[in-house]
Order: structure tokens, then sequence, then C-alpha cells
């Protein structure tokens, strides 16, 4: 039986979910059945129409609607993250999976739309062979100690401080 880890890509560095994303297609690669959660993403990305001809070996999930990063969730955004964090326990208990991404769930802690308490019970409760990746910004340091690989991604240079808006294809 495979041993299953928790790894946590952060920091303010661009490229967390894209590395999430690099290993949901090693997984896949291998044969493994990968299913990806996207808090506070609602909006359409390359990625999202790429994932389809991975189905049904990737589920690519999204529970929310376009993001509110400037602003602050509505209840609808609340509404969204309640129906996926629900979603994602009935996929925990189906275990069919092999590698669970919740992707920005350190923007949904952020603006408590899921719990600290929730994820420290959901890795504590995760099944022994499933690998879970948990992404973005601001993920409590109190989760690091539960994980087993923690990345950050560091902003050193962005073209976006240029004035260069985001790019079809390479950043959405």
């Amino acid at each position: 039986m495979k041993q299953g880890f928790v790894q946590i890509y952060t920091g303010d560095g661009k490229g967390k979910t894209t590395a999430a994303l690099g290993l949901a297609l090693r997984a896949a690669g291998r044969g493994l059945k990968v299913f990806i959660a996207q808090f506070a993403k609602g909006m359409f990305y390359g990625e999202l129409e790429a994932l389809k001809r991975f189905a049904p070996q990737i589920t690519l999930q999204q529970y929310g609607r376009k993001c509110f990063i400037e602003d602050e969730p509505t209840e609808e955004d609340m509404r969204l993250a309640r129906e996926g964090w629900k979603q994602i326990q009935t996929v925990l208990q189906e275990t069919e999976y092999d590698l669970l991404i919740l992707d920005e769930i350190g923007i949904a802690l952020h603006y408590s739309l899921v719990s600290l308490e929730e994820v420290t019970d959901l890795i504590r409760h995760k099944p022994e062979t499933l690998e879970l990746v948990l992404t973005g910004r601001k993920i409590p340091e109190q989760l690091y100690q539960q994980a087993d690989l923690v990345t950050e991604m560091r902003e050193i240079k962005h073209y976006y401080n240029t004035g260069v808006k985001a790019r079809k294809g390479i950043e959405f």
C-alpha cells in the first residue's frame, strides 16, 4: 500500500496552481485518479478546457464566481464554498481518488469560506493512501506542521508590475 502525503504550495509568487496541475497530469499519466477542487475561482481558465481531455481520470470542480480577491466575499461566494466543502467530504468517503487538490484553499481560509478546523480535520482523517495538495496564498503556518512538503513561491520579479495584463493561455 502506498503512503499518501500532504503537500502545500503557498506564497506570493506565481505558480502554485500550475505546480498542482502539473502534479495532476503526472498522476494521470501513471493511471491515478485526481479530483481538483478550486475555491474562489469561477472564471474560465485554459486549464479547464485542457483537463476535459483527461475526464473521467481528472475531475475539476469550481466553487466560486468571478474572482473576488479585490473585494470581500458575498453570500453567494460563501454558499459556493460551503457546497464545495460538502462535495469534498463525499469525495473523501468514496475513496476512488488517489490525489485531491484543494486549489486556493489558502484564500478560502483567509476569507473564512472554510475554517482552519475543517482543513485540519480533513488532513488528520484523510485516507492513508490519498495524496493531498493545498494551494494558495496565506495558508496558515499551523498547517505546515501537518504537511509533509511545504513549498513557498516567492515573487522576485513579475511583469504585472510593468503594466502587463493577464495573457490568454499563460495566466488564464
